[in-house]
């Protein structure tokens, strides 16, 4: 993928507010793709990834996926968002989804 494409997921990043997570699967279909993988490349190369989110982004099962940054500073991150992390998943993660428009 190009980087018409990391830009694209990061304008649809930074919509997630606080509080709430989304997944590499569900952002790519936001930009009527499936390449949830070429979504999670763009996250690795996030060039500003605390004021464009991507710790927010999570795979579909809830767990927490990989992070430049590392995992522990994504739970960090979550946490401090009030987000409840158990056993390297987000807790109750259906209810904490963000819907893109």
């Amino acid at each position: 993928m190009n980087n018409n494409f990391n830009i694209r997921c990061y304008q649809k990043l930074v919509l997630i507010p606080k509080g709430m997570v989304s997944t590499y699967g569900a952002l790519a279909k936001s930009l009527n793709s499936k390449a949830y993988r070429a979504v999670g490349n763009a996250m690795a190369k996030n060039p500003n990834p605390i004021t464009v989110p991507c710790h927010r982004i999570i795979k579909s099962d809830g767990s927490l996926g990989g992070y430049a940054l590392g995992v522990s500073k994504k739970i960090q991150l979550l946490k401090k968002e009030g987000i409840k992390i158990k056993n390297n998943k987000v807790v109750d993660y259906k209810s904490k989804l963000y819907k893109f428009k």
